[in-house]
């Protein structure tokens, strides 16, 4: 397995802290994590394992950081690539629109076929949410706000899931 870049948008830090735990949970591989306000699609360019991350905003919003970078993946050819997304929300607070971010990420990705790490919605507590594609989440999904008891046993479990599925 080559080098893994992780790229996060984070206003508050818990993206961040939750992209250096990912970091860490890797401790057999190459992982740089770089913030979206500095990075760029070359930076991207770099890897041919990808890990996305963000949060949700308001009501289904995409973290700032993201929103102002989304248009420049259509510069990366994802064709020899995989990419994993993993996304913070809070179920409690918005049940209809939990993790949205993710889902919009998802939804913005030029070429859907690269992405892997699918996590299921079995033990969230939810309405609606963009992010649930057929019963199931398109990335690590975790609510730093209402189980963040859960979350390194997540991490842990989704990271050995991208151990197999990255080239």
């Amino acid at each position: 397995m080559g080098p893994i870049g992780i790229f996060y948008g984070s206003t508050y830090g818990m993206t961040k802290k939750v992209s250096e735990k990912i970091k860490q949970a890797f401790s057999q591989a190459k992982v740089d994590v770089y913030n979206l306000k500095t990075a760029s699609p070359d930076d991207m360019k770099k890897y041919k394992n990808l890990i996305f991350g963000t949060s949700a905003w308001g009501i289904g919003e995409m973290q700032d950081d993201w929103e102002n970078f989304i248009d420049n993946l259509n510069e990366i050819d994802f064709s020899n690539r995989k990419v994993a997304l993993f996304g913070l929300g809070d179920q409690k607070e918005y049940p209809e629109s939990f993790v949205d971010g993710l889902g919009t990420l998802y939804c913005r990705l030029p070429d859907k076929s690269c992405v892997i790490g699918k996590w299921p919605v079995k033990g969230y507590d939810f309405y609606f949410s963009l992010a649930d594609k057929d019963g199931e989440f398109v990335g690590l999904v975790l609510d730093e706000h209402q189980q963040a008891d859960k979350t390194d046993d997540r991490i842990k479990t989704w990271v050995a899931m991208l151990y197999k599925e990255f080239i």
